[in-house]
């Protein structure tokens, strides 16, 4: 299946400029619409604070500055949008059936942006989200985990530097797992169009289910030639390995499940997940 609608959920911050730069790159990719959703701070939610003692005209001003707040960031980022667009040589359009180029829109809502962001994800092919910021902890990124767990679609992180290419070298972390698989769909029509395909498997990595050279078989029923590489865990860490070894193929997507273990446990604990996610310098495909 092709791509051909992407969501953004788009900030005013550096790494929501690489990841708008990532997603439109994606759409010229697959001649697909990028859609750039702005959620506005709902100027209501300070309300609550009344009942903290606060006068009903301190609640109001507050109100007020926050909206104008809101209203400012919200022209930033439309700004901002249609500077990265022009550059990128993409037409702004609303999504239209076989518009044979890449196209872009911009909408700004007002509400709570995992709620939003969600909805809107399980209507869309692909979600790129930003990377979290620099020594920003991966449990506080609200939009990559609500499209994560309750969307049903995949997820793109992106990096915090624009890539120049997606999906020219693709690498696969298979574990195994009802995750994994998950990812291996998603990545089906970019193993299709990739010019080379690896499985990264690890005897620490992986769980009870198929292994990488029963992956690499189901692969070539679908057209799809990929080698598999066993990687070892760098500093005891096989998150580290996974980025080593994707690193190493020249790979320029990532596609892998999330959270084979409790979310909980491996925010508390680490894992392989929070390791990608914290510290990938490519563009990393998840699904759960």
């Amino acid at each position: 299946m092709a791509i051909r609608k992407i969501l953004l959920p788009l900030t005013g911050t550096a790494a929501g400029e690489s990841a708008l730069s990532t997603a439109l790159t994606i759409a010229r990719v697959w001649n697909a619409h990028v859609t750039a959703l702005h959620v506005r701070v709902d100027s209501r939610d300070v309300a609550p604070l009344a009942g903290e003692g606060l006068s009903g005209a301190m609640i109001e001003e507050m109100m007020s500055a926050t909206e104008k707040e809101s209203s400012d960031r919200a022209r930033a980022v439309h700004d901002m949008f249609d500077r990265f667009v022009a550059r990128h040589q993409v037409q702004v359009a609303d999504a239209r059936p076989h518009a044979g180029a890449a196209t872009a829109s911009f909408a700004a809502i007002t509400g709570r942006e995992e709620d939003l962001v969600a909805q809107q994800a399980r209507l869309a092919d692909l979600t790129v989200v930003p990377h979290p910021e620099a020594g920003e902890d991966v449990s506080s990124s609200d939009a990559l985990h609500a499209v994560l767990f309750d969307s049903g679609r995949p997820v793109l992180v992106a990096p915090q530097t624009a890539p120049e290419r997606i999906g020219t070298r693709v690498c696969l972390g298979w574990n195994g797992t009802a995750e994994s698989a998950s990812a291996v769909l998603a990545a089906l029509p970019w193993m299709q169009k990739a010019e080379a395909v690896r499985i990264l498997t690890a005897e620490g990595y992986q769980r009870r289910g198929p292994a990488g050279p029963e992956l690499a078989a189901y692969l070539a029923l679908h057209g799809i030639t990929a080698d598999v590489s066993t990687f070892q865990p760098v500093g005891g860490s096989v998150g580290a390995g996974i980025l080593a070894a994707a690193a190493e193929f020249g790979c320029d997507l990532l596609a892998m499940g999330a959270y084979s273990h409790s979310r909980l446990r491996q925010l508390i604990l680490g894992g392989v997940t929070r390791h990608v996610l914290e510290n990938a310098a490519l563009p990393v495909m998840m699904n759960r």
